[in-house]
């Protein structure tokens, strides 16, 4: 959740940069001074056009040689840069990177740790992301990552659990707030529990809104499950031939009764950008149902976990990385999405329904804040 503190305010110094598209066939010679093997080995692995990469770079007092750099690339539709290594003077090619993030009016900074040293992100502002529980299948990222919140906002962070499967993340987002309001032990939280609650949600093979939030309830009688769906006919189920749909519309019916037997109620109204803030705001979780179209590239319905708001931005969990792109867990948690962007996302095809599962959690123990304000 988001909290504001006063702090002093600091004059920031203007820092000195060139940015350039990141291009791995044909990389500055600039650059090359300063790559070492397997930096650049790692930076070429995958094909991370689709995150936009570019090179922020600090030139030398000459003008003509680079004194640091840093390869940096982000999600589309979203609120952050990520910085995958700086190289040459380290907290040099931090700096820039920050200051090029305010230009753009970004509110997070996020560092891999493959080469960063400690000492160097917390020097730069950035507190240490607790390591992930698992990642998610396919997606071996850093044992390390940093994040720096580059306004005066600090916001709780769950820990961060990958989907082991290609059809838990509706499971995961679940565990994962049952954890984050301390109602469900962190060690609880593995890939017994994971398949667990997919199993009890499921609509074969994907986890649609009145199943999972069904399957919520009955897990955890104690927390007030509410789910938001403002359509009558089934959902996610377009891309089936007409036969397979026909069973799985009869199992969505069939939860619906279910809702109604547990307790569960269905609001049929459609559930708005700002009433998922306002939820926020009263420290219950989101579980929102979005497309994978703006961030990835493909369409493909996908759960993920509102759990925090900045201005301007809805701070989620997505329980899945996309390795192919160079996207890791260090992109996945705690991402800052701005309310226009996540308003489509979260706008179904092909009636444009938005289906999401609020979860209110009696008794809720406070989770400390995942960093300190930028300085």
């Amino acid at each position: 959740m988001s909290s504001q503190q006063e702090r002093p305010v600091r004059p920031v110094r203007p820092v000195k940069s060139i940015v350039v598209p990141y291009e791995p066939d044909t990389p500055p010679d600039r650059l090359a001074r300063l790559v070492h093997d397997e930096v650049s080995e790692r930076w070429r692995a995958v094909d991370r056009s689709a995150h936009a990469p570019h090179i922020v770079a600090v030139p030398g007092d000459d003008g003509e040689d680079w004194t640091a750099a840093a390869l940096v690339t982000a999600r589309p539709d979203t609120a952050y840069l990520k910085i995958v290594d700086a190289v040459g003077d380290v907290r040099a090619a931090v700096a820039a990177v920050a200051a090029h993030a305010r230009r753009q009016e970004l509110v997070q900074l996020k560092w891999e740790g493959w080469t960063a040293r400690p000492e160097d992100a917390a020097a730069a502002g950035f507190a240490t992301l607790s390591p992930p529980l698992t990642q998610s299948e396919g997606a071996a990222g850093p044992a390390a990552g940093y994040v720096r919140w580059l306004r005066d906002d600090v916001v709780s962070a769950p820990p961060y659990y990958g989907q082991t499967t290609h059809f838990t993340c509706g499971a995961v987002t679940a565990l994962v707030a049952q954890v984050h309001a301390g109602v469900l032990a962190r060690d609880a939280l593995d890939r017994r529990a994971e398949l667990t609650l997919w199993r009890d949600a499921n609509n074969f093979m994907a986890c649609e809104p009145v199943g999972l939030g069904v399957a919520v309830r009955r897990a955890r009688p104690s927390s007030q499950v509410t789910v938001h769906l403002d359509t009558d006919r089934p959902v996610m189920l377009d891309h089936l031939p007409p036969g397979d749909q026909e069973w799985r519309a009869l199992l969505q019916r069939a939860s619906r009764t279910d809702a109604d037997r547990v307790g569960v109620p269905i609001d049929p109204r459609h559930l708005s950008l700002t009433e998922i803030r306002d939820a926020i705001g009263r420290q219950e979780h989101v579980l929102l149902l979005l497309s994978l179209a703006g961030m990835q590239g493909f369409d493909v319905p996908h759960w993920v976990l509102c759990h925090g708001v900045v201005p301007g931005a809805v701070v989620i969990d997505d329980p899945w990385a996309n390795a192919s792109t160079g996207d890791t867990w260090v992109d996945a948690h705690l991402l800052p999405v701005p309310d226009a962007s996540l308003d489509t996302m979260s706008t179904m095809s092909p009636e444009g329904f938005r289906g999401a599962v609020t979860i209110s959690h009696p008794q809720r123990r406070p989770v400390p804040p995942s960093a300190p304000t930028d300085e």
